[in-house]
């Protein structure tokens, strides 16, 4: 299943450069750094922001004091010379020559192939930077707009290359104030996109794309009306992907996602979607909303990202922190799907750094928190294989506690695994009946992956009355039987 280690290329290039005293590129990322990149558990690399950024956007947003604000939070004292603009801000699809540019991605790539690992990138489907080159070549493939469009809101369009052009959006939000619309139901756009998307084919093993439920034509047409034209009949994922996918047949596509689009999406094409949903319950709800989560369709599990941060969500040590943050983990960690850690996470980062920075601050590496990745990430790949089955807890008389209680298990063939985790502030008690019927009539030992704890039960009780547990606040189990 795949396991997606996300970084943020520019800023941890920039901290390589200053720990080894020289420059370093992706063509020269010394061997011990790509290890630590890709730990055992980590199957796929998401190389965050390769692409050129666009100085035009760089310009606007440098007048923007919203995201000035947002720089001296970050990162008190900044200068000028920290702002790199955004990687959502795409001049051109080129890696960019200060990374190591072509050349050293393709080195990059091949030190992570050498590992079993593959590499994604991003795509920005929505919209491209106002010095982009279809603003002079290409008109056609973006939103256009008049004088007095730009005359009566000044917030929305924006005049550059050959004309005047609807600024990129998002329905229920102001305007993004550097980037240009794209017209998803232009023909010459999606001939365009499917060509983008075969370059970057040729040098990565996928691509994450950005705020992709966005070019859904029903969204599309909500979003734009009569300024897109007539929606072709076919949508527009599923014209794109099987167009890349004839020239990359393996190509891994993996979409940002609100809305409840995952379905949706899925069904358009995409191997897997955003799982917001888990993150929000996770964060804010009970273990009741978080078990009526998973009780949908395995194969859409499957097919889902689950994750505690990324660049978009603060970092989870600030929002999960401590014991709560782990059990967190665990279970995003061994839940069927994809799965999402973002760089910094093991280390128990706590500041969300804005991605027009190329320097973050200095923070403490929580190191108990990071030998707990440690040992989780393996103990996660070691889980995930086979059938996955929730696993319904029982109480005692007089302890509802048990309702606290997410528990699911891993079978295959001679593999067993129960994850426990208790999603509350007070202690837990349950009985937790296990499918595995050949247990019966013999002395039973599990071994807890993260712990080394070792426990001796009887197979009648496990597979009858079931295995008692008992946890505390925010504890967890991933017992290996």
């Amino acid at each position: 299943m795949t396991v997606i280690h996300e970084i943020n290329t520019l800023v941890w290039l920039g901290e390589l450069s200053h720990r080894y005293g020289r420059p370093v590129t992706l063509g020269d990322v010394p061997g011990e750094v790509w290890d630590g990149v890709a730990p055992p558990g980590v199957d796929t690399v998401w190389l965050m922001g390769v692409w050129q950024r666009s100085p035009a956007g760089l310009e606007i947003a440098l007048r923007d004091q919203g995201l000035m604000a947002s720089f001296r939070e970050a990162l008190p004292g900044f200068t000028g010379a920290d702002i790199a603009g955004s990687p959502y801000c795409v001049r051109d699809y080129v890696v960019d020559a200060a990374l190591g540019g072509p050349e050293g991605l393709a080195a990059a790539r091949a030190q992570l192939a050498a590992r079993g690992v593959r590499l994604i990138l991003d795509h920005v489907p929505n919209h491209v930077a106002p010095d982009h080159p279809w603003l002079t070549s290409a008109p056609d493939r973006l939103v256009r707009g008049t004088a007095d469009d730009l005359a009566r809101d000044p917030a929305g369009f924006i005049e550059a290359g050959a004309g005047i052009y609807a600024r990129g959006r998002d329905p229920y939000f102001p305007p993004w104030p550097d980037v240009v619309q794209v017209n998803a139901f232009s023909e010459a756009l999606r001939e365009a996109t499917v060509a983008t998307l075969v370059a970057i084919g040729d040098q990565a093993d996928g691509v994450r794309c950005d705020m992709a439920m966005l070019l859904m034509n029903d969204i599309f047409g909500r979003t734009w009306g009569e300024r897109a034209g007539t929606a072709p009949a076919e949508d527009f994922w599923p014209y794109v992907i099987a167009r890349t996918r004839a020239r990359h047949p393996d190509f891994l596509f993996v979409a940002e996602a609100y809305w409840d689009l995952e379905q949706p999406l899925r069904q358009q094409g995409f191997d897997h979607c955003y799982d917001k949903r888990l993150y929000d319950r996770l964060l804010h709800e009970d273990a009741d909303s978080v078990r009526a989560h998973l009780a949908a369709d395995l194969a859409h599990q499957r097919g889902l990202v689950r994750f505690l941060e990324n660049h978009d969500e603060p970092r989870a040590a600030a929002t999960l922190p401590g014991d709560r943050g782990r059990a967190a983990a665990v279970a995003v960690a061994t839940l069927p799907g994809a799965t999402l850690w973002h760089e910094g996470q093991f280390e128990g980062r706590r500041v969300r750094l804005p991605v027009f920075l190329r320097r973050r601050p200095q923070e403490p590496v929580d190191e108990p928190l990071r030998d707990f990745y440690g040992r989780l990430l393996p103990a996660a790949a070691a889980v995930r294989r086979g059938d996955w089955r929730p696993v319904t807890s029982t109480g005692l008389p007089d302890n509802d506690s048990h309702r606290n209680l997410l528990a699911w298990t891993w079978t295959h063939a001679d593999a067993r695994h129960l994850v426990v985790v208790n999603h509350s502030d007070r202690p837990a008690q349950a009985r937790l009946p296990l499918p595995w019927d050949d247990l019966r009539g013999r002395s039973c030992r599990a071994t807890d992956l993260l712990t080394g704890a070792v426990y001796d039960r009887d197979g009648d009780e496990l597979t009858g009355s079931g295995l008692f547990v008992s946890l505390e606040a925010w504890g967890h189990h991933v017992l290996k039987w």
